[in-house]
């Protein structure tokens, strides 16, 4: 008796360490931007999964994680969109309610996770950015906010006691990557079962382009700027971005891989094949850095992207990155692009032709995504999501210098091909 009595303590006592080390929410923010988009933020201890859903008029945030005791049970919000926010402690997770004041338009309301930085001291973050109807673009009909991509997915269930979906949609580009997203091109109706690969990260609107000179195939863009879209790569200027770096390792295999370093080898290699071939490039970083600090906001890290592309008046912007995904079966190359000018798409059709023809993964095609780098910047520009490095036969592809060297000449030559 007294040894089972012993074995029953230590079993209650495993049981309440665990306890203690569930994931627990310490702080509930919001904050609306220039473009009237508003976000909220739940900072938590750990890792924790999310869903999004709508009940009515209020949207719900569900987060698998306790309410600490210093969270207020509501707060305030001055917003066009909303006047207050509820936490909601529900035992073993956690719902922040939102009571929206207008109806959303579809798709206008995205959530995402920021990882913890022990670096910057920053904790496991869920972010939920809503919008209103009136920062819609023009003629497209859907809303625009600023996401991430890597979607987090829950199986808590909701207050109806309904199943929330794994393995959905919440975004891409993304992704950053959390709410099930409707396909809606015959491309993407045949990939259903990858629906969480899509990422976005997105802000506010830019002007489509004026006009285009047909005599020297110019784009013109604002106004003012031109780029050059023929004639060769010889003389072309391009700027490469290398996904991540620094205090953001981006998404991280099973063996502890990081996408930031895959990105930085890739990228070093795409700009030697494109240098031999005659055209000036310039990469965002060349190292593992922060490109504008380790201490910047998600806004201001991209925009320091966007600014090296401009500031040396790029023909082209092209930004790699390695996806992941929940679903650890799900693998293949894709190409993301916003249609600002009239050869966004072109160039990404150009570049994910070639890896798919080449390779022996799934194609997962062309998608348009609100991802901010390729969305803020004036020149023609794409975001190639080189395989899952989730999946773990990618993963090891990935690692080796065998798929780095060409998936890098795949992607110089379908940007070599655009300029033909």
């Amino acid at each position: 008796m007294r040894k089972i009595f012993l074995l029953t303590l230590l079993a209650c006592c495993m049981l309440l360490g665990a306890v203690a080390q569930a994931a627990q929410i310490t702080d509930v923010k919001w904050g609306v931007n220039k473009a009237d988009v508003l976000r909220i933020v739940v900072d938590v201890t750990d890792t924790a999964g999310y869903a999004v859903d709508m009940e009515g008029d209020t949207l719900n945030l569900t987060v698998n994680a306790d309410k600490g005791a210093q969270v207020p049970h509501s707060k305030a919000v001055k917003s066009s969109l909303a006047d207050s926010l509820k936490i909601v402690d529900k035992g073993s997770y956690t719902v922040v309610r939102v009571p929206l004041k207008q109806r959303l338009l579809e798709k206008s309301y995205k959530a995402f996770v920021l990882r913890k930085d022990p670096a910057t001291g920053r904790p496991f973050r869920v972010v939920l950015d809503v919008t209103p109807r009136q920062a819609s673009y023009s003629g497209s009909g859907a809303a625009t906010t600023v996401v991430s991509n890597r979607p987090v997915v829950s199986n808590r269930p909701t207050k109806n006691n309904s199943s929330i979906k794994k393995n959905t949609v919440i975004k891409t580009s993304t992704a950053a990557d959390k709410k099930a997203d409707k396909k809606k091109s015959s491309s993407k109706k045949k990939n259903d079962n990858k629906k969480n690969t899509v990422a976005a990260k997105t802000e506010t609107t830019v002007n489509k382009p004026v006009n285009k000179s047909d005599t020297d195939k110019l784009a013109v863009i604002k106004g003012n700027g031109r780029f050059r879209t023929s004639g060769g790569l010889d003389g072309k200027i391009i700027t490469l971005d290398a996904g991540h770096g620094g205090s953001d390792p981006g998404a991280i295999g099973s063996d502890g891989t990081k996408e930031k370093n895959i990105t930085l080898s890739i990228t070093k290699m795409v700009k030697e094949i494109l240098e031999q071939k005659g055209a000036k490039v310039y990469m965002t970083r060349t190292t593992d850095v922060d490109v504008f600090g380790p201490n910047a906001s998600d806004a201001e890290e991209l925009q320091a992207r966007v600014n090296v592309g401009e500031k040396y008046n790029s023909d082209m912007f092209v930004s790699l990155h390695i996806n992941s995904s929940v679903n650890k079966n799900v693998g293949g190359f894709s190409t993301y692009y916003y249609p600002k000018t009239d050869n966004d798409l072109r160039l990404a059709k150009n570049i994910q032709n070639k890896l798919a023809a080449n390779f022996g993964v799934d194609d997962l095609g062309v998608r348009q995504a609100n991802f901010y780098v390729i969305k803020r910047i004036s020149m023609p520009a794409v975001l190639v999501e080189m395989c899952f490095i989730s999946n773990e036969k990618e993963l090891t592809l990935m690692k080796g210098q065998w798929f780095q060297k060409k998936t890098a000449r795949l992607i110089a030559e379908g940007i070599e091909k655009y300029f033909a």
